[in-house]
C-alpha cells in the first residue's frame, strides 16, 4: 500500500529531487526511453566472429605437414576480414597463388617442418617465396596482428560493459569514446598530470573558469 502511494502521490517529486541531486552534482540523468543497447548480443556476436576469424586462420597453418591448408578458407579470410587490403584482381590472383603454394611450400626441404605462423612468415622471407607468393605472404602479415588486435577488442568490450551501463545509457557515442579509451590505456592515462590536462583544456579555446 505505502509503494502504490508512493506511485501515485510522491513519484513525481522523488523524481524532482533525484533529478536535482543529479544536475547538483553533474551526474547524468538517465533517459528510460533511450534504446536499450544490448552489450552481451554485441559481445556475442563479436565472439562468434572472432572464432570464425580463428578458424578460417587456421587453414594457414603449417603444422603437421600443412594438413589444415585449405584454398577456399584462406580466401574466404582474406574476402570477409581483409577486404581493403586485397582489392580488384588480387582476391582472383591470391586464389591462384594458393593452388602453387600448395603444391610447392608443403614440400620444401626448409619448410615443410614448420609449426608456426611466425616460423612460416619468416621461412618465407628467408627463402625468398615471399616474392613468388607476396599475396599469401601479405595475409600471413595481416593474420599475425590478429593477437594483438584481438586483445585490444578484449579489453575495449570489457571496458564497454563496465561503462555502458543501463545508468548511462544517454552517454553519447564522441563522450564513451573519450572515456573507453582512457578506461582501456589506463597505464599511459596515469602518466599524465592533471596540471597537463588543464593547460591542454585552456589551449583547445578561451575559457571563462580558471582552474589554476
Amino acid at each position: 500500500m505505502l509503494i502504490q502511494k508512493l506511485r501515485s502521490d510522491g513519484w513525481e517529486s522523488l523524481l524532482e529531487n533525484v533529478r536535482s541531486f543529479c544536475e547538483r552534482h553533474t551526474i547524468l540523468i538517465p533517459d528510460m526511453n533511450a534504446p536499450y543497447f544490448d552489450v552481451l548480443k554485441s559481445l556475442r556476436r563479436q565472439g562468434k566472429q572472432k572464432q570464425m576469424l580463428l578458424i578460417l586462420s587456421a587453414s594457414l597453418n603449417p603444422r603437421d605437414g600443412y594438413r589444415s591448408f585449405n584454398i577456399e578458407n584462406i580466401c574466404k579470410l582474406a574476402e570477409k576480414f581483409y577486404p581493403e587490403d586485397f582489392l580488384g584482381d588480387e582476391k582472383i590472383h591470391l586464389q591462384c597463388e594458393l593452388q602453387y603454394y600448395g603444391l610447392d611450400v608443403p614440400v620444401h626441404p626448409y619448410l615443410k617442418n614448420l609449426s608456426t605462423l611466425g616460423d612460416l612468415c619468416h621461412g618465407l622471407v628467408t627463402t625468398g617465396k615471399a616474392d613468388i607468393y607476396p599475396l599469401v605472404d601479405r595475409l600471413l602479415w595481416l593474420v599475425l596482428t590478429l593477437p594483438a588486435s584481438t586483445a585490444t577488442s578484449e579489453r575495449a568490450f570489457s571496458a564497454m560493459k563496465i561503462v555502458k551501463t543501463s545508468l548511462r545509457n544517454r552517454m553519447e557515442d564522441e563522450f564513451l569514446r573519450n572515456y573507453l579509451i582512457v578506461y582501456i590505456e589506463k597505464e599511459i592515462a596515469e602518466t599524465i598530470s592533471a596540471e597537463e590536462i588543464i593547460d591542454s583544456f585552456y589551449l583547445i579555446k578561451e575559457r571563462r573558469a580558471h582552474l589554476k
